[in-house]
């Protein structure tokens, strides 16, 4: 994009909305010299100097001396709202919209002022643009949405928030993740449970074919885990190849294998590699989870009455790996 190179007056008086000298400002656009929205070679306004580092009374003064709240810079597509949005400054939010401020305008990316405002965990920032009327499904170019982004980061308050004012709570990023997926992958516990609560899928899956239940097992979060396992998701195997118990096995996560274990899963379940749990530990030198994983499997092998032939191969498996090298 063109623009005309910024005159020293245009200099000023980027310097003076970035200093927060108000006196600055009025004096420099008083010379009738420079325009109030002159842009640096970002497209950055004076407006957008201001309200990016806060100076509520540089906002104000710029506003009255015609500002456009709308511009938007060149690079990101950032408005004015969205700066103070994701500073979380709620008196030049409100500011900005009483003068025009458009609330669901994007940049670039497709992130609205309300976007960034869950991104960045500002709940006070949040409420308001709710209330104004900002579209609470408005996605990025990713098709994430305020919910999966406040899910993402673990704002368990902005996601109840988001979910009063109707977000759809399955809405899948291009990756196939939902808001679910993503608190899962991340470990947060309650953000998970509020999601589940208010009828989140717990099996949804991602397009390489992971649960919520597999990536926090894959992660080791024990206490998401605990809060998927409420709602009976699949234990078995996935189409991503691999069972949830394979994820926690795969990284050692013990604590986790026996909670799925109790909870259903299979431990002589193998993978589409052929690869039962206990083999997986073996292979990834996990020896504590390895020697756990004989157990179970041992018992649940004998839990099973006549044995199948299964069982039985299980068993034989077993005797054969006892002194072999472990890795």
């Amino acid at each position: 994009m063109s623009f005309k190179r910024e005159t020293p007056l245009d200099l000023q008086l980027h310097r003076a909305a970035i200093k927060g000298d108000k006196g600055m400002i009025f004096k420099v656009l008083n010379t009738g010299r420079v325009h109030v929205d002159c842009r640096d070679k970002d497209g950055t306004t004076p407006l957008m100097f201001s309200v990016a580092r806060g100076h509520f009374e540089c906002v104000q003064e710029l506003l009255e001396q015609g500002a456009d709240p709308n511009a938007r810079r060149f690079e990101t597509g950032a408005s004015s709202l969205f700066l103070a949005a994701q500073i979380g400054d709620l008196d030049t939010v409100r500011l900005l919209i009483r003068n025009g401020a458009v609330v669901d305008q994007p940049n670039l990316d497709g992130g609205t002022p309300l976007f960034v405002a869950c991104q960045e965990g500002h709940e006070p920032v949040v409420r308001e643009l709710i209330a104004v009327g900002a579209n609470t499904n408005f996605p990025m170019k990713d098709r994430a949405t305020p919910l999966f982004v406040a899910s993402q980061n673990g704002h368990c308050l902005i996601v109840r928030l988001l979910l009063q004012r109707r977000a759809m709570i399955d809405y899948k990023r291009t990756d196939g993740a939902t808001p679910l997926w993503i608190a899962a992958q991340m470990g947060w516990a309650d953000v998970s449970s509020c999601l589940l609560e208010n009828g989140a899928y717990v099996d949804s899956l991602r397009n390489d074919g992971a649960s919520p239940l597999f990536k926090a097992a894959h992660k080791g979060f024990l206490d998401v885990v605990r809060v998927l396992l409420r709602k009976k998701p699949n234990l078995g195997i996935l189409p991503i190849g691999e069972s949830a118990l394979h994820g926690a096995v795969m990284f050692g996560h013990l604590d986790v294998a026996k909670v799925l274990i109790k909870a259903g899963s299979n431990p002589t379940l193998p993978n589409q590699e052929g690869e039962t749990p206990y083999e997986l530990a073996l292979k990834w030198k996990f020896p504590n989870v390895a020697d756990y994983l004989k157990n179970v499997t041992v018992a649940h092998s004998n839990n099973s009455h006549a044995l199948s032939n299964g069982g039985t191969n299980t068993l034989k498996k077993l005797e054969n790996t006892t002194n072999a090298p472990k890795g």
